[in-house]
């Protein structure tokens, strides 16, 4: 395994006095660092007026563990051309390093959870100093910086200049539990990204305890087979002065066999107790006592605190270690709390310093309680550093490319037999002749569906994005249809199968716009029943001013012969609820290229939203569509499909309103002429996004601000009528039209898990078949 465990020390070398008065330097800052952190917290729960008595919270012990890290880090590390994911608990130590750079206003510092103020994780979109990436989501920023360097490597094949620094993530370790971070460190293409570091905090507790089997040595082993370098900082340098003295030997392999919880009991005990436990039982317990016998009672404190990821040293040795022809992840031994009263404690997550300990710690490190904001002036050293800090890591504001235009319409009206998938692809390439300057902005992303989601023509048209150009082995061979030409500039990114990284990536590649200046429109494709694996971190990314595509495919229970484990049921209203995305299920090929493209130009751009689009394999004739042929009324559809709904079949006045989405239209519109043969006259409107009309209806009840024309055109007043719903997923998802008038209503959908089954007998199943839409007509009138 090659993996360096790095010893820190202090050369002979000539400039062994300025390096060491450096390190004072930076220890100044890092103490500052430790005391704004923790005020800022203090402040927010102890200081401020609390009239709801809700406790406020914040994490001053897993911020004490990370100060060291991250001061070195920004005050000698960093460019402007770095980006860094910081772990969600230590956002108090970002917020303190900003207010010492001069990015951040003092007046910020007393505003930590509060309406308005800091957030509560470090957030891109609602700080007041935007973080490089979102963080809070368990696993989610901790993998963002791959996904990051993945879109930066794409935007430099695109426009052909290369401007490229390290993704740092900072991580806790009880953060490796979870599955995602593994699923993105395994994916075969981030052994090829050597911008990616990762820190891990290693100290060794989660929120309620300290973690029995986390084994730095696991750890090592695990990111090494995964192809990262791995940089161990164990050990600090005052603790191994103490181990390079005799029997020093004995006291090191003591303490890397010590269990987790037998450590952080040794630092919670006075000299007495503490020269009692740290020799054991072992053999190697006479010469540990023997050697600690020779110091004193502080320098012995001080040494089993002495972890590396507390160290100057330590730290600056491992950054010089860094490879960057293939992903680092640097262990770095740490106190949880360090330098707290809190330290080492194993319920320590989520205490707070009392207003006496507060006050301790400010006698400790020569701050003052009554003012705790204050920089160094910038004739010290200290500030020296700061100022010089602050001047390195100044970015520039990109200049953005101008705003992708995708035209609204093809100007293609299908007739023979097709399916909303299908329309995905074939859009794709027809956007590559009609419109190739907007077609270059896309990327397609797929966990190992590309084929099975109709996307062959496309990538055959633009190629597979990779580090390297690849040779296609089946570049010859004639029964090879999908042709898998690897290259930097290709379009299309293939993952292992692992949705969460999809999502992550379609995140991060939907954020260049705002990060770099080149808008890309990403797109990816999933299985609709894997959506709800996706969404958290699908949500997060949204949050966090990704904007992207995702479209689930294939969907519903219209996808009989797979069977209930493949059959989405709950979707249609996920896309009606997540927050700043717009949601389509279309019902014919022509609303499917309609929504494509409006969805696309809501991408790369202030004020931009995401999409999701739920589609189907479903075979329809497309004649059924009904689409006009006057370029004014084909106008008029079009603009209707894309606010949400249309009037697919209308008679003089209607009886009954039969309302369809997506893959259900043909059943409609045959429920449709079967009620009008019994002398019963029926609409049919065909929804497109339920997100839509739901926002145009609150808009008319003065709860929101959006477009409502589309009510009046779709459901007038005047044609107000009983009203049966129907869709292949969730009844409520449709069951707010009735409100619009206030009509009596049936609302047909799936509500147990799918079964196999011929197309006939899962909708019968499901009572959403014809007889079913006919029977609740009728029973709506009679």
């Amino acid at each position: 395994m090659s993996s360096n465990v790095l010893t820190p020390h202090v050369s002979d070398s000539p400039d062994r006095e300025e390096r060491d008065g450096s390190a004072d330097v930076l220890s100044e800052i890092e103490q500052r660092v430790l005391w704004l952190a923790t005020s800022i917290v203090h402040h927010a729960n102890r200081v401020r007026e609390n009239s709801s008595g809700v406790k406020v919270g914040g994490h001053q012990a897993s911020s004490a563990s990370m100060t060291t890290i991250m001061t070195t880090l920004w005050f000698e590390q960093l460019t402007a051309d770095d980006r860094v994911s910081v772990k969600p608990h230590a956002s108090p130590v970002l917020h303190a390093i900003e207010y010492l750079l001069g990015t951040l206003d003092e007046s910020h510092l007393t505003t930590l959870r509060e309406f308005g103020g800091l957030q509560s994780y470090p957030s891109r979109s609602k700080d007041p100093v935007p973080a490089d990436y979102s963080t809070g989501s368990v696993g989610i920023g901790a993998t963002a910086p791959i996904w990051g360097a993945m879109s930066r490597r794409f935007v430099e094949g695109m426009s052909g200049t290369r401007s490229r620094g390290r993704q740092y993530s900072l991580l806790g370790d009880a953060e490796l539990d979870e599955g995602a971070i593994w699923e993105a460190v395994l994916d075969p293409g981030v052994q090829e990204l050597g911008e990616i570091v990762w820190i891990v905090d290693l100290n060794r507790q989660s929120l309620d305890r300290v973690v029995p089997n986390i084994a730095a040595g696991k750890l090592e082993r695990l990111f090494d087979a995964a192809g990262w370098q791995v940089i161990t900082v164990r050990f600090g340098h005052l603790l191994e002065s103490l181990i390079a003295k005799p029997h020093g030997e004995a006291l090191r392999r003591r303490i890397i066999a010590m269990s987790n919880p037998e450590y952080q009991r040794v630092l919670r005990c006075d000299a007495a107790e503490l020269r009692r436990r740290l020799p054991g039982e072992g053999p190697d317990a006479a010469d540990i006592e023997q050697l600690i016998s020779t110091v004193d009672d502080d320098t012995l404190f001080a040494a089993i605190r002495n972890l590396g990821g507390h160290d100057i040293a330590a730290m600056r040795a491992a950054y010089a270690q860094i490879d960057d022809s293939r992903p680092t992840v640097i262990i770095a031994y740490t106190v949880k709390g360090h330098g707290l009263p809190i330290e080492g404690h194993p319920q320590n997550h989520s205490s707070l310093l009392t207003s006496e300990q507060y006050g301790e710690l400010a006698v400790e490190l020569g701050e003052a309680t009554g003012s705790p904001w204050q920089r160094f002036p910038s004739t010290t050293p200290a500030g020296g550093v700061c100022t010089a800090a602050a001047e390195r890591l100044r970015r520039p504001t990109p200049t953005a490319a101008p705003a992708i235009t995708v035209p609204a319409d093809l100007g293609r009206t299908p007739h023979a037999v097709g399916t909303t998938q299908a329309a995905l692809g074939r859009t794709l390439v027809e956007l590559t002749r009609s419109s190739p300057d907007a077609a270059r902005r896309i990327v397609t992303v797929s966990p190992d569906v590309s084929s099975s989601t109709n996307l062959a023509g496309w990538i055959n048209k633009v190629g597979v994005w990779s580090v390297e150009e690849r040779r296609d082995w089946f570049d010859d061979d004639a029964e090879t249809l999908m042709h898998w030409r690897e290259r930097p500039s290709g379009q299309h990114i293939e993952l292992g199968i692992a949705e969460v990284n999809l999502v992550g990536l379609i995140s991060e590649l939907g954020a260049t716009w705002s990060r770099w200046g080149e808008p890309l429109i990403p797109i990816g494709t999933i299985y609709d029943p894997f959506v709800e694996r996706a969404l958290e971190p699908w949500s997060f990314g949204i949050y966090a001013g990704g904007q992207s595509i995702l479209v689930g495919t294939p969907s519903g229970i219209t996808l009989a012969p797979e069977g209930g484990a493949h059959q989405s049921i709950k979707t249609p209203s996920i896309g009606l609820e997540q927050p700043e995305c717009l949601s389509f299920e279309p019902a014919f090929v022509i609303d499917t290229e309609w929504v494509l493209l409006a969805a696309m130009n809501q991408i790369g751009r202030p004020g931009g939203r995401s999409a999701y689009l739920r589609l189907s394999t479903r075979p329809v004739d497309q004649a059924l569509a009904a689409v006009p042929t006057d370029p004014a009324a084909r106008e008029r559809r079009r603009r209707q499909v894309v606010a949400g709904a249309y009037l697919l079949r209308a008679v003089a006045m209607p009886d009954v309103t039969l309302v369809s989405m997506g893959a259900l239209a043909p059943e409609t519109l045959e429920a449709a002429e079967r009620l009008e043969a019994q002398g019963v006259r029926a609409d049919v409107v065909c929804v497109t996004s339920a997100g839509l009309l739901f926002d145009a209806l609150q808009a008319r009840n003065g709860q929101a601000d959006a477009a409502t024309w589309i009510l009046d055109q779709v459901f007038p007043p005047e044609r107000a009528a009983p009203m049966v719903t129907v869709v292949d997923g969730h009844p409520h998802t449709l069951s707010f039209l009735p409100t619009i008038n206030r009509v009596a209503s049936r609302n047909l959908g799936v509500t147990m898990f799918g079964q196999s089954g011929s197309l006939e007998d899962v909708y019968r199943h499901h009572g959403i078949d014809t007889d079913s839409v006919v029977r609740s007509a009728l029973d709506l009138l009679r």
